[in-house]
């Protein structure tokens, strides 16, 4: 099955974010078990800014340790390895720079071909989120405000227009406030393709609400870091909300 038909499908679903310059060799191995064991239905992998060389490393250990797809979720050009299963060809939609609506898409677009990557058209939008985050400076680019619900919507509407086939609004690693459910909802009414959520989601309360709302994939990583074993609670949140 093709990526994108996982992310296509009509469930709640979970994705767990590893930025392969935060963790060691063992924390892959050892998220990536948990992950398996609690039926999470994506790694995401990638980071505004990577200082190390150790992204082939970590998708190689995620591999051997579990049997869930393995998604790029590249802040540059540099983050691409033919050893995922696919890549998010993140377009910033919400922002005015140019390099990340097209430019850098047309720089790496024949390393992705070459490289047999299922590419998944995402608009990715950004969300205020209370303070700046690794994400808008590296960018160069204004997050929606967070009380703009109608600015979000046309924005994803317009994304999805253009062809995109995941909308992704994120409020930023390490968010003080999380996407508001009256965002979410709103923003879910206006669009037919799935919607991923991400940023600042701490508990399996905040993951419930938002899947509640409307978010069809939620995307928590800073808090699995210190805490692997909670994967398995927001598990049982996703479970719950899918009433399995």
């Amino acid at each position: 099955m093709k990526t994108l038909d996982r992310f296509l499908k009509p469930q709640k679903q979970l994705a767990v974010l590893i930025d392969p310059d935060k963790l060691s060799d063992n924390q892959y191995a050892e998220i990536s078990k948990i992950a398996g064991e609690a039926g999470v239905n994506f790694l995401f992998v990638g980071g505004s800014l990577l200082t190390s060389d150790t992204l082939f490393r970590c998708i190689r250990i995620l591999k051997e340790n579990s049997n869930i797809p393995v998604v790029l979720f590249p802040g540059n050009t540099y983050q691409i390895s033919r050893n995922a299963d696919a890549i998010l060809f993140l377009s910033l939609i919400s922002g005015r720079n140019p390099d990340m609506l097209i430019g850098m898409h047309v720089i790496s677009a024949p390393y992705i071909k070459l490289s047999g990557l299922e590419a998944i058209p995402t608009g990715y939008m950004l969300i205020d989120s209370g303070k700046p985050t690794s994400v808008t400076y590296m960018s160069n680019s204004m997050p929606i405000p967070r009380d703009k619900k109608d600015i979000a919507a046309c924005t994803a509407m317009a994304g999805e227009m253009l062809g995109l086939r995941l909308i992704y609004m994120d409020a930023g690693s390490g968010a003080d406030v999380t996407i508001s459910e009256e965002m979410i909802r709103f923003v879910k009414g206006s669009i037919e393709v799935p919607l991923v959520i991400g940023g600042g989601i701490k508990s399996p309360e905040i993951a419930e609400k938002m899947l509640i709302a409307g978010a069809d994939t939620i995307v928590v990583g800073n808090h699995f870091e210190k805490n692997p074993k909670e994967i398995f609670d927001f598990m049982d949140v996703v479970r719950k909300v899918n009433g399995q």
